[in-house]
Parts: C-alpha cells; sequence; structure tokens
C-alpha cells in the first residue's frame, strides 16, 4: 500500500469518526450532553495540612440544589473529583457536574460551566482528516505542498486571533492595575513525592497562601509561581495582589505578569510570521 492509498485511508476512517461524533451531537447523546451541570457554593474550607500531599486540592464542603428534588445536597471534594481546587473561599461558586442519574459520581471545576455538545473529539477527528489532506497533496503533487498546507490556514487564523490577543493584554494590564494589596501568610507547603520507572524520585513543593481581601474574605489557595525558595517559605510573610472581583486570579509580583501578558503578544506574532514564511517559502518552490 503506498503513501497515497494510506492517507486515503486515514482520511476516510477520521471522517468516518468525525461524522459519527457530529451526529450523536445533533442527536443529543454525547458524554458531555448527558452530563448534568450546576453551580454550587463552598460552605466550609479546611487549611491544608503543612507538609502533607497537594493531591485532591484544598479541601472544601460545596452545597448545591439537586434539581430532581430541589433538595439542597452537601458534598466535599474528598478523592478525585474532577478538577483540582487549588483557591477557596466561604461562598465561592465552584461547578459541580454529575452524569444523568448518577448524582453520587459528581465532579467539580473551578467555575461553573455551561453545558456542551460534545463537538471537541469530531473537531479534532476534523484537524485529523485536514493533516492526511495535506500529506495526500504533499505525496501528490509535491512536498512544497505541505508547508503550503501546514503554514498557510494557520496563519490566517493566527492573524485573526491577533486583535483579541491584543485586546486581552490590555484588559490584563488594566486588571493588574486595578489589583488590591493586602498582606498575606504561607501558612502550608505541600510536598508530593513521585517515584519514575527508573527509580528517579521527583519532589514537588506546593506553597499555600492565606489572605484576607479588603472585603472581609478569607482566601487559601495553592501558589505556584512568583515565590522565592519555597522549600523554606513555611510562615513567610508576603504581599497579595489581587482582583476585586476574583481572588482567585491573585499574583505575588504584579511586574512579572505584566511582562508575562506581553510576552503572549509576541509569540503570537512570532507564530504569525513563521507560518506566513513557511507558506511563502512552499509557494516560491513550486514556481
Amino acid at each position: 500500500m503506498g503513501w497515497d492509498a494510506i492517507a486515503v485511508l486515514w482520511c476516510a476512517v477520521w471522517g468516518g469518526a468525525a461524522l459519527v461524533g457530529f451526529g450523536m451531537s445533533l442527536a443529543g447523546v454525547t458524554r458531555e450532553q448527558r452530563t448534568v451541570r450546576l453551580t454550587g457554593r463552598i460552605e466550609q474550607v479546611r487549611q491544608p495540612r503543612h507538609g502533607g500531599p497537594r493531591r485532591g486540592g484544598i479541601w472544601v464542603v460545596v452545597s448545591y440544589r439537586d434539581p430532581a428534588s430541589g433538595r439542597e445536597v452537601v458534598v466535599t471534594n474528598d478523592g478525585e473529583r474532577g478538577e483540582m481546587i487549588t483557591a477557596a473561599w466561604e461562598g465561592r461558586e465552584v461547578g459541580v457536574s454529575h452524569p444523568r442519574g448518577r448524582p453520587h459520581a459528581y465532579r467539580f471545576s473551578a467555575a461553573p460551566q455551561e453545558p456542551g455538545r460534545g463537538l471537541c473529539w469530531p473537531t479534532f477527528a476534523l484537524f485529523l482528516v485536514y493533516v492526511g489532506l495535506v500529506v495526500l497533496a504533499a505525496v501528490e503533487w509535491g512536498w512544497p505542498w505541505a508547508l503550503i498546507g501546514g503554514g498557510a490556514p494557520w496563519a490566517v487564523a493566527g492573524a485573526v486571533q491577533l486583535p483579541g490577543a491584543v485586546r486581552a493584554k490590555k484588559r490584563r494590564a488594566e486588571g493588574l492595575a486595578a489589583m488590591e494589596s493586602v498582606p498575606g501568610r504561607v501558612v502550608a507547603v505541600l510536598k508530593d513525592v513521585t517515584v519514575d520507572d527508573s527509580s528517579c524520585t521527583m519532589t514537588t513543593l506546593t506553597p499555600v497562601v492565606s489572605f484576607t481581601t479588603r472585603a472581609g474574605t478569607a482566601v487559601t489557595a495553592h501558589c505556584t509561581s512568583h515565590l522565592p525558595d519555597p522549600a523554606r517559605a513555611y510562615g513567610r510573610e508576603v504581599t497579595v495582589h489581587y482582583p476585586p472581583a476574583d481572588p482567585a486570579g491573585f499574583t505575588l509580583d504584579r511586574a512579572a505578569e505584566q511582562r508575562s501578558a506581553g510576552w503572549d503578544v509576541r509569540w503570537h506574532v512570532a507564530a504569525v510570521v513563521v507560518l506566513a514564511a513557511t507558506a511563502a517559502a512552499g509557494a516560491v518552490l513550486l514556481l
């Protein structure tokens, strides 16, 4: 079987998978469409134990109203319960979801989520069809078509999204400028030790910061950046900068966040330039 036949078979298989996925979405039977999504509220937060594991995130008690019975349900995030809750305070809204008819299999997300349509995997299958078509074009018409097919569409997509990235940078800068600053304290340093197949040991340290906003909200959150020497951070006093609307977006180094936002746009522009140059090189080679 030649490369062209393999590419055609690849496109046919993944095209069929995409059609099945889109068909299931239209029929309303995808996993996301059969998931009940609710909004929960954190009622209680327990401070992590210094030296304990990060697994499971910050321990919380969450309440939500069951739409089937109308009763209030109270659950915890013990065990494997979806997304790890890394920032918690009493009254924070989080997402709670469970398969239809199986409320005991609940899972958490850091924020309430809208019902999905289950289009992620069909869309990924379409991307694989696109990859197969690029390979087929390269086999049939010459390898410069791989440069054109691999660069031109993504350069156009990146250029279309660039104004949105610039606006996001501006909003981020405005949000950083509007942050409030309060004193905080490292109340724990969590420690996770893993051993891989070659018996190499890796230790991960996760400091936990506690601070109270100017509105009186006590926040407990994992702090994974901008904290030097985390191994000796237990008990350290820090200055926390946070957006009043969402304390989970706090930072310990506002200047570093501003620089990071600028680099995001620069990398976006660089990627668009490289992709456009790749497509242009392919077009020149065809001439």
